[in-house]
């Protein structure tokens, strides 16, 4: 049986079986001996989850019997691609080796498990174009998760929820084209919290979900990407499905602690978790709330922005002793970074936007933040 190992890793040398069949990780080391595919360690743990439709065994530790190698080699992650994904939706996440959890268990266990796409009646939970459930909501003010109605309708472009089972009036009406939604398992506490931003008054605001049940927030999030990419099919009408695709959610560039200090820059710094979103800056008091303190645009280098390493001589009041100046046409922005690491992984996230040449949207938000009280 040993023997049969080598011919098993010749196998990863074919074309599709160098990454991982599920999230695309380099050097696949496991694969799926029941459906044929080449999987990385993480996407393997998933698999062993569903025995009934994946066994799987190590490449190059476990012991493989002749038939099972002969398996592997008549199918193999291309024709299982060509099988399991043949009807995937343009708008449905794929996840990457980075995402969450969630995403790539709900990922997996839709191709292989319940094969939702080699059967487009069976994504009527995310394109059907209309959704409505309970979700848990964290209240704004006293930080409790609290069940609320959502409706999510394409027709009228909107997300919406409802702060009692029986009100006639939502409590928020959110406009699929200004929301984005993003996982934050971490930040959130739950392993399947979901993160939605919308603009209100051209303010970001957020709100904190999750449900209990993987599939459904699964489901939430690709329905979102689906009424986000029916509007834009809409408001772009000359734009394919790949440049749409990659405007349908995002995940912020970086976040985390910094000091800051005020516009005059007298004061002391204070502490204040940073979110840079595309080219908005927003800091907040705490990870978790409703509303950003102050936002900043972030323009690109030709508009007059840059990023500077260290803090003028004349700051004064930092605790944290890294410091990054950023450069825009109306004023100086001084924060501070704990470790130099930290700084460094800022710098960087700033300079990938300051590098990026504006769009032309993008010079309609600038002047709305320049004329902002």
């Amino acid at each position: 049986m040993a023997q049969e190992r080598p011919r098993v890793c010749e196998l990863l040398r074919r074309p599709g079986n160098a990454r991982c069949a599920d999230c695309g990780a380099p050097d696949p080391d496991w694969a799926s001996y029941t459906l044929g595919v080449f999987i990385c360690l993480s996407c393997s743990a998933i698999h062993r989850n569903i025995p009934q439709v994946s066994k799987v065994k190590s490449v190059r530790l476990d012991a493989w019997e002749e038939a099972q190698v002969e398996f592997m080699a008549a199918h193999g992650n291309d024709a299982a691609r060509a099988t399991y994904e043949s009807q995937v939706p343009s708008f449905y996440y794929r996840p990457t080796p980075s995402d969450c959890h969630l995403l790539r268990e709900q990922w997996i266990r839709a191709k292989y498990e319940r094969q939702e796409f080699t059967d487009p009646e069976k994504q009527e939970p995310y394109s059907a174009g209309y959704r409505e459930g309970f979700l848990w909501k964290r209240g704004r003010d006293n930080g409790q998760f609290l069940s609320r109605k959502f409706v999510l309708t394409e027709r009228e472009g909107a997300l919406k929820y409802f702060n009692r089972h029986d009100a006639k009036e939502p409590k928020a009406i959110m406009k699929i084209e200004h929301l984005n939604a993003t996982f934050q398992p971490a930040k959130i506490g739950h392993p399947h919290g979901l993160q939605v931003t919308y603009l209100k008054d051209n303010s970001t605001r957020n709100i904190f979900i999750y449900h209990e049940d993987g599939k459904e927030m699964a489901d939430w999030f690709n329905a979102l990407r689906a009424a986000r990419f029916h509007y834009l099919q809409v408001a772009f009408p000359g734009a394919s499905d790949a440049d749409l695709v990659p405007k349908l959610t995002r995940n912020y560039l970086k976040e985390g602690y910094m000091e800051k200090t005020g516009p005059k820059q007298t004061e002391g710094f204070r502490r204040r978790w940073f979110t840079m979103d595309d080219r908005r800056l927003m800091y907040f008091k705490d990870p978790l709330d409703a509303f950003a303190r102050g936002e900043v645009f972030i323009g690109s280098r030709e508009s007059g922005y840059t990023v500077l390493d260290g803090l003028p001589p004349s700051a004064q009041g930092h605790h944290w002793p890294h410091g990054i100046t950023i450069v825009t046409p109306e004023r100086r922005f001084l924060l501070a970074c704990e470790s130099e690491p930290e700084r460094r992984a800022w710098v960087e996230a700033f300079r990938k936007v300051v590098d990026r040449p504006m769009l032309p949207q993008e010079y309609a938000v600038e002047a709305h933040f320049k004329h902002k009280p």
